[in-house]
């Protein structure tokens, strides 16, 4: 893989080489390497997890390849990834298409945990990648936590999710892995369900239930750049990086101060209010103009239109919507400026689910 330059300023440049390896190799064990007693369940474990909706990372300055963190808030909705995971006396038999990430991350826990059988994994996406929805990181830790109950749950939750960030990669075209690009903010709120506040390092600082009630639709509009791989890398750590140089300390603070108050008072309205704000400062602002100021234009006619809250997702160019309007009128509304409804759903506040079931 190619070297990239990251710069954070005028006298900030530094050069990062991207380095991909084979799944299984550069193991993060975070301290959590130690005896289990582990005992092997005989039926197959089923974890759905919820999809993510990332609103913001707060400080593009505090993570890369090399560094999971930066903070961030991100809600789980009802769209969600599936694993089946079985315990076989050996081997590893994967059926995903995107093998050698699950690969990886099956060989980190089965080396923390001590683990010398073999597993059967079948995995499930919904089927929306590299467009804001969290599909790498949901099926990740719908695994994660499948292989943990699978061999008589050795690790917590919070073991997992930070097992899963320092370890967490994407795929290269020769099969390869390489690490990537993680807040933390997915697996937090795929797990837990609700709003997820995150700050530096995995750290789960709040979670709250979310718009109860309301519904959530997800627009996705035409964008003619790539939110993956190198484009993913040039726009995180670059224009980002100096935007959030700026703007980190506002965004931190309209959190703290606007966003969980409204959030423990149930209000949509101010929470839109908040998040909107944020659309326009430091990082979230880079990854908008990323897909063009169309993206902009399209958000403030839905805002303008009445719908309480609007935001993009991640890197986008996902658009998410929640609101009490019918249905039909949000069409109508996305309609006049030339978008759809792709996904018509709900927040999910209670989290993944997990459940064992016989073998046929």
């Amino acid at each position: 893989m190619g070297t990239m330059k990251i710069r954070g300023g005028d006298l900030d440049l530094v050069e990062y080489e991207f380095t991909s390896f084979s799944p299984g190799e550069n193991i993060r064990p975070c301290g959590l390497q130690k005896d289990y007693n582990l005992s092997p369940v005989s039926g197959i474990v089923v974890v759905d997890a919820p999809a993510r909706i990332h609103l913001t990372v707060l400080d593009m300055n505090r993570f890369s390849p090399d560094r999971p963190g930066g903070g961030g808030i991100g809600f789980a909705i009802r769209t969600y990834c599936t694993a089946e995971v079985e315990c076989t006396a050996s081997g590893l038999e994967i059926d995903y298409t995107r093998e050698p990430i699950l690969r990886h991350f099956v060989e980190v826990f089965r080396h923390v945990v001590g683990y010398t059988g073999g597993f059967r994994v079948c995995a499930r996406d919904h089927m929306h990648e590299h467009v804001g929805l969290g599909s790498t990181s949901t099926i990740l830790i719908a695994v994660a936590n499948a292989l943990n109950v699978a061999v008589g749950s050795p690790l917590t939750s919070d073991q997992l999710r930070l097992l899963l960030g320092n370890n967490f990669v994407e795929e290269t075209e020769s099969g390869n892995v390489a690490f990537g690009f993680e807040t933390g903010v997915g697996p937090a709120a795929s797990t837990y369900g609700g709003m997820a506040v995150m700050g530096d390092e995995l750290t789960l600082v709040y979670q709250h239930a979310f718009a109860e009630g309301e519904r959530v639709y997800i627009a996705i509009p035409p964008s003619g750049v790539s939110s993956a791989g190198e484009k993913e890398f040039d726009l995180l750590m670059n224009k980002a990086r100096t935007l959030d140089y700026r703007d980190r300390t506002l965004k931190s603070y309209l959190i703290m101060m606007d966003l969980i108050p409204a959030l423990e008072q149930g209000d949509l309205t101010k929470i839109g209010d908040v998040i909107w704000e944020i659309e326009f400062r430091g990082s979230k602002r880079a990854e908008v103009e990323h897909h063009g100021f169309e993206l902009y234009r399209y958000m403030a006619a839905l805002r303008n239109a009445g719908l309480e809250f609007v935001g993009m997702s991640s890197v986008g160019p996902s658009i998410a919507i929640i609101t009490g309007r019918p249905e039909d009128e949000v069409a109508a509304i996305l309609s006049s400026v030339g978008l759809r409804i792709a996904i018509a759903t709900e927040v999910d506040n209670e989290g993944l689910k997990i459940r064992v079931e016989e073998r046929a």
